[in-house]
């Protein structure tokens, strides 16, 4: 499974936190991203500044806020400080959220997807052991493990469907992916091998769905209704 360090960018661009607003506002449109990670003089990561960090002046300016919306933008920007405080800050330091959410180059792609969506951030700053930013990934990097040959995914689609059978089978599925979509056809002894088997196959990267024609000879799931009855006086 590839991590973090397979997709990742090393050529990241950083501010220290006495970086003032303006040239901030410069870097992020010079460099066309929406995030920068802010570093100490040791190369640390202490925080991330957002395009939505500096918005934060024209969403308060002249005092023209309404009460819900100073609130939800306060519960969305945690720790770093209220909305309220970085429309007033003029450093990246001030206007930064902190603490940032890293990762580890070691960290699967998944784990990093998951961590993105569960923050609702697209970029996360890649942090070594000691907390020294090494790189940066975003959700377009995530993107980059669907570009994956077709041939590939069969091959590792069939290592898992070996592994998932072992060591009974009845006859071998047939495996054939297109456009990353995997189409299994076969017949297996059990259901439960052919529920296993797609779910492993769905975890392969590069997979966009599975499409089954898989057969079973015995239904070994007993619905719950079933078990229920069966139980019961």
């Amino acid at each position: 499974m590839r991590t973090v360090r397979d997709v990742m960018t090393t050529e990241v661009f950083s501010v220290a936190e006495d970086t003032d607003y303006r040239d901030v506002a410069s870097v992020l449109i010079e460099r066309r991203v929406s995030a920068l990670p802010v570093t100490d003089d040791g190369g640390h990561v202490v925080g991330v500044v957002s395009e939505e960090d500096l918005l934060h002046k024209e969403e308060f300016a002249g005092g023209g806020y309404q009460p819900p919306l100073r609130a939800r933008l306060r519960a969305r920007t945690g720790v770093g400080g209220s909305a309220a405080d970085k429309a007033e800050a003029r450093t990246a330091g001030g206007l930064m959220t902190s603490p940032a959410v890293t990762v580890s180059p070691d960290r699967s792609v998944v784990a990093a997807a998951r961590s993105m969506e569960r923050h609702g951030i697209g970029r996360l700053p890649v942090a070594d052991g000691d907390g020294h930013l090494i790189g940066i990934v975003s959700r377009r990097d995530l993107l980059s493990v669907f570009i994956r040959e077709d041939d590939d995914i069969a091959g590792e689609a069939r290592e898992e469907i070996t592994e998932a059978l072992r060591p009974v089978r009845v006859q071998d599925p047939v495996v054939a992916v297109e456009d990353g979509v995997v189409k299994l056809s076969g017949t297996v002894e059990h259901r439960s091998e052919a529920q296993a088997m797609i779910r492993r196959i769905r975890a392969v990267e590069g997979v966009v769905a599975v499409d089954s024609d898989l057969r079973w000879r015995v239904d070994d799931i007993v619905p719950e209704y079933v078990r229920w009855r069966s139980v019961t006086p």
